[in-house]
């Protein structure tokens, strides 16, 4: 019997030094809606801080669990799929919100099932849910200068800060991502990407 709860999860790595990094997009919006629906985080088995809550939105409520798990950005997929399989949640009740170079700063696309397009952390959790078949959230944090070093400088992109432009629009960025988590719960997929995938 699937729960009727829904499972956001938002993707980062722990710790003081990864803080208000690009990678850390997920985590921050993950903050934004923990505020916003009051739910307090706990350690779920050392793998995530998890915490419990309800949205009431369009007149209608409904229960959700909001991850930021604790494994590092590569081994998100063991976080997600051990509470997923222990609250029995099935994947089309996950949202995963991550950053993604292939989009500029301030863009969203939300999508389900596809590529992970390099992305670690949706490898490791199409790997450990068996199916890439979730909705994500993904939130553009644009790209890192190519050629020579090419990996060393996305490495140190995607660990690295925003700039003083990009921090004043980050508040209404978060807040866009997390109206679009709230959006694929409440209007469904197609109706989200209407919204977000063609700004």
């Amino acid at each position: 019997m699937a729960s009727d709860f829904w499972l956001i999860v938002g993707l980062g790595n722990p710790g003081k030094k990864y803080e208000d990094t690009r990678h850390n997009m997920g985590f921050m919006t993950a903050d934004l809606l923990a505020e916003r629906w009051s739910v307090h985080f706990a350690d779920h088995k050392g793998l995530a801080m998890l915490g419990k809550g309800a949205m009431n939105l369009d007149g209608r409520t409904i229960k959700f669990f909001l991850a930021k798990p604790l494994t590092y950005m590569n081994d998100s997929g063991n976080a997600v799929a051990s509470i997923s399989a222990y609250y029995q949640i099935d994947p089309d009740h996950i949202v995963v919100i991550h950053d993604d170079m292939d989009l500029e700063f301030g863009r969203i696309k939300v999508k389900s099932g596809g590529s992970a397009g390099g992305h670690n952390g949706i490898k490791s959790i199409d790997r450990s849910l068996g199916t890439p078949k979730y909705a994500r959230v993904r939130m553009g944090v644009g790209h890192a200068k190519r050629g020579p070093n090419a990996h060393d400088n996305t490495v140190n992109w995607v660990l690295g800060g925003f700039g003083p432009d990009q921090r004043k629009q980050l508040p209404d960025f978060l807040a866009d991502g997390a109206d679009a988590a709230e959006d694929i719960i409440f209007k469904g997929l197609a109706k989200t990407q209407e919204k977000f995938n063609g700004r």
